[in-house]
This record gives structure tokens, C-alpha cells and sequence, in this order.
């Protein structure tokens, strides 16, 4: 469901134990997105705070989230202005999609003061603002007058709220005042609920709608709506009280939504409840907004190699067609033999002649088309000539096929890697290959500041305790071959683009069922994507990288095969990087 009021509310509530806490550290791990780590109550807190249009959020989290090499400008001036601070109020705006975090602290002259921070989860004018004494010291998001002529979000500017609706808030709502406002409405009574309090989405009004008239889809008209709106005072003042919050699955057992307390317009049997509005959040967010992310990040990247594969599957089609053209040389040949053996028997100026065909078993005859202009001579040494052609050409097409073709594959193998990717060190291993093939332009205005991390392969935990690690792009499938011991068990989808995986055995047999989950494993990350594919598995000692070959390319030997079909709900477990299997 959207983030809306109604859930804010729940959360600023849930908040409130961080009152009184100290920042102790800021980190801004994506563009719109920042992580406030918070001393209070003896533990560490980890306070996210995210202002993306697509994935809007304000909610305590358990994830460990990648910093870049270097801190936006944007952290640099929450440090400056937050960290060693406590945080005084944490408090919802009006019922509706706006946060205020007061938090005070000592400034560079030694003087407290309040700095707050307004978060407003307004889909894509979504923005996150540091204020201090009533003037924008920084948005996440600048908003200029181009952008807007009725509110501009720039540092220096005074901090505007945005502009209040007519409303009742939640706390507002009594049998007198919604009645006011819904007398006289028509149609959809959730509808008429929505414009007349605050901060609800049409998720939420409907889930009241139903809790206090018993129907899912009333009309105002036919409404008691005195006695509705004497139900809804109630309701609304019991808000506080309300939970426990859930998470809610959808018909495959997919993380769908997540509520802060029981909605009976959803089928109850889905729906989870979980320790706090918090984890229900962190559980649906977590590895949706990753996946979203870098989605975002590959898609030019994506869209590049989308174009290179499309060019060379034409070029290749021109390639196989020019191939088929030079097929013909061979009977090109036996017409130049012939009328070289038999210039007697060609009369000067003919168009055409029947000669016999030495080469046949059966002592059969050849057209041979002649050109009239030419002597007998001259057009053998046409066909001669027309020969030669036709065999460089038939070189050069099959030389340039077996570079197209592995062209192509590096191409395949770097979209599947791109749609595996987690982290921008995944995609920047896909763009390293690319540029070491010359396919892409090394990108040379790219500073360097700091080494980046090193990209790490994804990691299982087998039924039986046995570590599984499976490469996500050709770079890391040659580190993990390469670093494997030559006793661990090597596996991969047979004749196609796909992960490297490696079973850490530590000079233990594998037992049946760890060689099932492995083999499920390299066939959901090949290019099948896990429908009937041929798994081929040796020991890693049988696994060569011949020189000069690309990343990720390896041979063979004393391989077995098995087929198996895998969906993401057959695989085992992740490990986190923690040791701690993801839920």
C-alpha cells in the first residue's frame, strides 16, 4: 500500500522510542535515501529515511547498507549539523505524509539549537529538508522556481510547509465534525471518508469503510451516517491502540504489503503479524528496493548491450548469408577443370555447353553457363578466378561467424549478469568485461577516488550445514572458480550462459541432497532460468581456463550431468553478510 497518513501516524508513534537518543552516525548509502544510527535505550538504532518517488519511507531497519566511496555533499552537512545531537520530538504534520525530527545540538561556535529535518512522502515530489532556525540549510531534492512557482526548496530559502489541506486530521475526527462534512455526499462512501480526513488512502478508507459499517463497498446515501460517523470518533481515537502490524503475502506467498494492524478487506490467513510496524516495512522493502535501484543504475548500461546483441544478431544473419553465397565455390572449381579439360569440344561464342562430368560415377554430363564474349579459355579462368573469390570469402565468413557468435554470448551473459546484479560493484564487473572485449568505451573522465570494494557471489547454506557460492557475472565466476579448492565441487548449466557454482566441501563427500540443491541453484541463474536444464558437474581441479580466453570462460573434463528444474522458491536459503540467512 501507498505510505499513507493513517501508517505515518503509527510510525511517528513506534518513534517515539528514540527520544532522548544521540546521533551517532549519518551515512547517505543511495542519492535520496540516509541512515541516522541512533544511541537509545542502551541499543543502536538504525533510523532509515528514504525520499524516493517510487519507494517513499521513514522506518527504524535491521539492513546494512552499502556507503560510496565518498560522502554526498547532502551527509556531509547532516553530520555537521546532527551528529552528536539528541533527538527532542519526533512528530506527525497534520495527519498527513509529513515528518518532523527535531533533533539539537551544539553548533561550530559551541550554541545549542534545534535543527529539524521534514520528510514529506509525496510520491515524486517526495523531499527530505535540513532547517535550522526557520531557513533551508539543504534539500535532498532542490527544488528551483523553473521546478516550481509556488514553493522552491534551496538552500538559504526560509522552510515553507506544504500547503495544508482541508481536512479533518485523524484526532480531529469527531461524530459532529465528519458528520458535517458528509452530509449531503453521494456515492462511495470510502471515497467521501477520503476527502474528508486526512492522511488516508484509498487502501485505508475502504478497510474502515468495511470495519464500521460491515459492508465493502457502501454508498454515503444509503449510510446511517450519524451512526457511522459516531463509530468512526471512536475508532479514530482508538488509533494508538491498534496492532499488531502485519505483512501481507499475496496468492504465491510473495511479500504484497504491509499494514499496521490486521485489515479484514484482506484475507486474514495472509496476513503476518510481526513485531512492529518496523520489521513489517524492512521485511516487504527488503531486496524490492535494491532490485528497483539497480534497475535503475543497469538500465542505460542494459539498454546498451540490448542494442550491441540486436547489431550483432544482424550481423551474423549477413555473416551466415555470405557464408552460404561462398558454399558454391566448390562446383565453381569443377566448372573451371572441365572446360580447361575440354576447351576442344566449346564452340566460340557459345552461351552455353554440355560437357562430361569426369568427377561422376556414373559418367554423367554439366551445364556449364559460358559468357559469349570470352574465349573457352578465358571463361575457365573465369570460373577459376570466381573459385578463389569464393574460397576467401568462405574463410573470412567463418572467421567472422566464430567471432560474431562469441561476441553474442559474452552479450547474453552480460544481460543475465545485469539482471543479477545487487550492488554497483555487479555492475561495475559486467562493465569492466564489456570494455576489456572493446565492445563499450572505456569511460575515461571516471575518477577513482578510493579502490572500490570487490564484488562478492552469492552465498547458500545447503540442508546439511555445506556453504554454496554461485557467481553473479563472468568476473566473479573466474574469481570463485579461480579461488575454489581443487577437491570442491564445480558446477554449471551445460552450453549456455550462466553462474559458476562452487560447493565447499573441505574434503567431505556430498551427500545427494546437496548435490540437488547446488545443480538447482546453477540452473536458476543460467540463461533457462531454471526450466529442465542440463546441470554439468566435476571437481574443480577438472575445471581449466584456457590462455587468452575471456573472464569466465573455462573447459571441462570428467563431468556428470543432471537435469533439474528450479524455481526462487526451490533454492536454499541466503546467508547474509553476517552469517544470518535471510528471512
Amino acid at each position: 500500500m501507498p505510505l499513507d497518513g493513517l501508517t505515518m501516524g503509527f510510525l511517528a508513534r513506534e518513534m517515539q522510542s528514540l527520544i532522548g537518543g544521540r546521533v551517532d552516525r549519518i551515512s547517505q548509502p543511495e542519492k535520496d535515501m540516509i541512515v541516522l544510527l541512533i544511541r537509545a535505550e542502551g541499543k543502536n538504532l538504525r533510523l532509515l529515511i528514504s525520499a524516493s518517488p517510487s519507494m517513499t519511507r521513514f522506518h527504524l531497519t535491521d539492513e546494512v547498507y552499502q556507503n560510496p566511496p565518498d560522502a554526498p555533499m547532502f551527509c556531509m552537512l547532516l553530520r555537521k549539523y546532527l551528529t552528536g545531537g539528541r533527538v527532542m520530538r519526533i512528530e506527525q504534520l497534520f495527519g498527513d505524509r509529513l515528518i518532523r525530527i527535531v533533533i539539537d545540538n551544539r553548533d561550530e561556535l559551541g550554541e545549542e539549537g534545534p535543527r529539524e529535518l521534514y520528510l514529506e512522502a509525496m510520491g515524486r515530489h517526495s523531499n527530505l529538508t535540513l532547517v535550522r532556525g526557520g531557513q533551508i540549510v539543504d534539500a535532498i531534492r532542490h527544488v528551483s522556481a523553473d521546478m516550481s512557482r509556488v514553493r522552491q526548496l534551496l538552500p538559504g530559502l526560509p522552510y515553507e510547509l506544504p500547503p495544508r489541506q482541508d481536512k479533518l486530521t485523524p484526532g480531529e475526527v469527531t461524530k459532529d465534525a465528519l458528520l458535517a462534512r458528509l452530509t449531503g455526499q453521494t456515492g462511495r462512501l470510502f471515497k467521501a471518508l477520503q476527502d474528508a480526513v486526512a492522511g488516508l488512502s484509498p487502501v485505508s478508507a475502504r478497510e474502515i469503510t468495511l470495519r464500521l459499517t460491515g459492508f465493502t463497498d457502501p454508498a454515503a446515501e444509503d449510510t446511517d451516517l450519524p451512526a457511522f460517523c459516531e463509530a468512526a470518533e471512536r475508532f479514530f481515537a482508538g488509533l494508538p491502540g491498534m496492532g499488531p502490524a502485519v505483512l501481507y503475502t499475496d496468492e504465491t506467498g510473495q511479500r504484497a504489503d504491509f499494514f499496521p494492524f490486521l485489515y479484514f478487506s484482506r484475507p486474514p490467513q495472509r496476513q503476518t503479524p510481526a513485531s512492529s510496524l518496523s520489521r513489517a516495512m524492512d521485511l516487504f522493502y527488503s531486496g524490492r528496493d535494491r532490485e528497483d535501484r539497480m534497475a535503475q543504475k543497469g538500465a542505460a548500461l542494459k539498454k546498451q548491450v540490448r542494442t550491441l546483441l540486436e547489431r550483432a544478431e544482424k550481423r551474423l544473419t549477413l555473416q551466415q548469408e555470405a557464408l552460404d553465397e561462398a558454399r558454391d565455390a566448390d562446383r565453381l572449381r569443377l566448372c573451371g577443370e572441365l572446360l580447361s579439360a575440354q576447351l576442344y569440344r566449346i564452340p566460340k561464342g557459345a552461351k552455353t555447353v554440355t560437357l562430361e562430368n569426369y568427377y561422376d560415377e556414373n559418367n554423367g554430363t554439366l551445364d556449364i553457363p559460358l559468357d559469349e564474349t570470352l574465349t573457352p579459355v578465358q571463361n575457365a579462368q573465369k570460373y577459376f578466378k570466381r573459385y578463389r573469390k569464393a574460397m576467401t570469402a568462405r574463410k573470412l565468413a567463418a572467421e567472422q561467424m566464430e567471432s560474431t557468435l562469441a561476441e553474442i554470448g559474452l552479450l547474453e551473459e552480460s544481460l543475465m549478469s545485469l539482471a543479477n546484479a545487487e550492488t554497483p560493484e555487479d555492475l561495475s564487473d559486467v562493465r569492466l568485461v564489456l570494455e576489456e572485449a572493446g565492445l563499450i568505451r572505456r569511460d575515461k573522465d571516471r575518477r577513482r577516488v578510493k579502490k572500490p570494494p570487490v564484488s562478492k557471489p552469492l552465498c547458500f547454506r545447503a540442508g546439511d550445514g555445506t556453504e554454496i557460492l554461485c557467481g553473479k557475472n563472468s568476473v566473479q565466476n573466474e574469481r570463485l572458480t579461480k579461488s575454489a579448492d581443487g577437491e570442491d565441487l564445480w558446477l554449471h548449466a551445460r552450453n549456455m550462459p550462466g553462474s559458476h557454482v562452487i560447493v565447499r566441501l573441505n574434503g567431505q563427500a556430498v551427500s545427494d541432497q546437496t548435490l540437488l540443491e547446488a545443480a538447482r541453484i546453477a540452473a536458476f541463474y543460467s540463461r533457462a532460468h531454471g526450466v529442465s536444464v542440463p546441470v554439468d558437474y566435476c571437481l574443480r581441479k577438472y575445471v581449466k581456463k584456457p590462455a587468452g580466453t575471456p573472464a569466465g570462460f573455462v573447459t571441462y573434463t570428467h563431468n556428470r550431468t543432471l537435469t533439474v528444474t528450479a524455481g526462487a522458491s526451490d533454492l536454499v536459503p541466503q546467508k547474509t553478510s553476517g552469517g544470518k540467512q535471510k528471512e
